[in-house]
């Protein structure tokens, strides 16, 4: 049960931006956004959106630091990885 969270490298809106994903299930990843305030608009298929401002957050509350590609990684391992256009 491990929650991984990339940099925050991913422009979008004004702001920088990071990828939150569970190893375990959408509930795990959907609690653990809840505890550190992430709103649930913020869950994009299979990740959360999270914005610089909340990644020490993330991090001092359990998330696992790792690259972009490592996170994608452990999401299609998961099984959990969704394709945005996918049925």
């Amino acid at each position: 049960m491990t929650l991984y969270i990339d940099p925050p490298m991913w422009p979008g809106h004004g702001r920088m931006w990071s990828h939150l994903v569970s190893d375990v299930s959408y509930d795990e990843l959907h609690e653990f956004a809840a505890r550190i305030g992430s709103p649930p608009r913020a869950f994009d298929g299979d990740h959360y959106d999270v914005p610089s401002t909340l990644y020490d957050t993330a991090v001092r509350a359990g998330a696992v630091p790792v690259d972009s590609k490592e996170l994608l990684h452990r999401l299609v391992a998961a099984g959990l990885r969704r394709r945005k256009n996918a049925p």
